[in-house]
């Protein structure tokens, strides 16, 4: 509580300030004009004060703009590679059925069943001879 009192014995010793006053503002004097002159005078300053804030804001808006186009395409990018990545691993799945499919009918056993179907048998290998089709030199 002694901080308290502290404060509150100083803030009354305190004495109050006069608020202050704003320094009276000069009219502005021209050479050989009213004052309206000099008001004419003065506004392509106050114009370039505030036109160089609203380049700034809309050079930056610009900027945002293209910040945001850029995210967009690089969205856009990354769905179509997700979706080119689906469609390929769908068409390696189906080139695996294929080979698979292929595999079966072309295996031996499966082979061998449909020409013992058609009545063609399998020649003893005592028997078997080979020919020489390469052409001799004389």
């Amino acid at each position: 509580m002694a901080a308290v009192d502290w404060f509150a014995a100083h803030v009354e010793a305190a004495p109050a300030r006069a608020p202050r006053r704003q320094p009276a503002r000069r009219p502005a004097r021209s050479v050989g004009g009213s004052a309206s002159t000099a008001r004419r005078a003065r506004r392509p300053a106050a114009r370039r004060r505030v036109r160089a804030p609203i380049v700034w804001m809309t050079l930056f808006a610009l900027l945002l703009a293209g910040v945001v186009a850029v995210n967009v395409a690089v969205l856009r990018a990354h769905v179509e590679v997700a979706r080119l990545d689906q469609e390929r691993a769908q068409l390696e799945a189906r080139t695996q059925a294929l080979a698979s499919q292929l595999s079966a009918a072309t295996s031996a056993p499966r082979v061998e069943a449909a020409a013992h179907h058609l009545g063609l048998v399998q020649a003893p290998a005592a028997d078997t001879t080979y020919l020489d089709l390469t052409p001799r030199r004389r």
